[in-house]
């Protein structure tokens, strides 16, 4: 992403990266601009033996979460993102050994945003500045929870952020420090400005279900097989007969987890939905694909193509940002064993 980024234009000093592997060429990056928070006592070492006297970011695992469910969940014990909270004097003693100085504290709790715990983890992340006098910016990332359907309760950022000005003044008062505050709202952005248009390929009864199969799944749309997650299913019938009926909605890949309607959080409990009365040919809509679907699918299980991408305009026009992936383009890395 980091790459990517720095390929359409954004400037180097405004990017922040917080990444489980850390890039073997980070010594480059961080010279260029690039502000890289380490995410364990492993890669500060790193990055004092290669860069000592750099500035570096630290991120920590404050010891509280919040996510909708187990896996989305990026904070306490049972997480491994972020430098453990009661290994800070650790962190410290890396930093004075190779005279390092420490400009961000980064936490990220999940995405469940949770206000008590975002209470919480503000005043804990304020603590751990406390430690660090030269840290100006305090980072504490996204998770913002999207409410894709009519069951789901999104994130109000009015809510979850008024403590932590209240928390940011009092920093302030006691310590004479003004921080900066960064936060990382990209999905809460985007999430609802995408949707994945398919079609019914096929509808079976086995009696107790009857199944809505289409042309997309979870080479599109992992979430609901990864963690349960909710996305809004519309179907425009080409001829309307105005009966609805309960169909489990799946998708093309074989594989029983390629399910779009699942129980909230639980991937691999079935659940129907409602639709007016699908005729194969059909067009589907499964909304909320505007984050964590494309970045994260299963691209080519099954050697399905990646899909193509539209823009759609505000004037209503369309434009193709990404074409549909060729056979050729799938076949074209891999090599023939020799021998065999």
């Amino acid at each position: 992403v980091l790459f990517r980024s720095m390929r359409a234009g954004v400037p180097a000093e405004r990017i922040s990266l917080s990444s489980q592997e850390l890039p073997e060429d980070f010594a480059d990056l961080l010279c260029q601009g690039v502000h890289v928070n380490s995410c364990s006592l492993r890669q500060l070492e790193r990055i004092g033996q290669v860069l000592p006297g750099h500035e570096v970011g630290l991120r920590f695992n404050p010891g509280r979460g919040s996510g909708g469910t187990g896996k989305t969940n990026v904070g306490g014990p049972d997480s491994s993102f972020g430098i453990w909270h009661e290994w800070a004097d650790q962190a410290q003693a890396l930093v004075q050994r190779h005279g390092l100085k420490v400009i961000r504290i980064h936490t990220h709790i999940g995405s469940g945003s949770d206000p008590v715990v975002w209470q919480e983890v503000s005043a804990a992340s304020l603590a751990l500045v406390g430690r660090f006098p030269t840290v100006h910016t305090l980072n504490l990332g996204g998770g913002y929870k999207v409410a894709r359907v009519a069951t789901e309760k999104g994130t109000d950022p009015q809510v979850v952020g008024a403590p932590v000005k209240v928390a940011f003044e009092k920093f302030a008062a006691a310590d004479g420090r003004r921080l900066r505050l960064e936060i990382e709202p990209g999905t809460f952005l985007v999430a609802n400005a995408g949707a994945v248009l398919a079609r019914v390929q096929d509808i079976v009864s086995t009696g107790a279900r009857e199944f809505l199969k289409l042309d997309s799944g979870m080479t599109e749309i992992l979430r609901p097989s990864l963690y349960g997650a909710q996305h809004p299913v519309h179907l425009y019938p080409a001829k309307p007969t105005g009966a609805t009926r309960d169909y489990v909605i799946v998708g093309h890949c074989c594989e029983s987890g390629d399910l779009i309607s699942c129980a909230p959080g639980e991937p691999e409990t079935l659940a129907s939905r409602a639709l007016p009365a699908a005729q194969p040919g059909d067009l589907c809509v499964i909304g909320g694909a505007g984050a964590y679907c494309a970045g994260m699918s299963t691209k080519n299980y099954n050697s399905f193509p990646e899909a193509p991408e539209i823009l759609l305009r505000r004037d209503g026009s369309t434009a193709l940002i990404r074409r549909r992936q060729t056979l050729e383009q799938i076949l074209q890395n891999e090599l023939p064993a020799e021998g065999l």
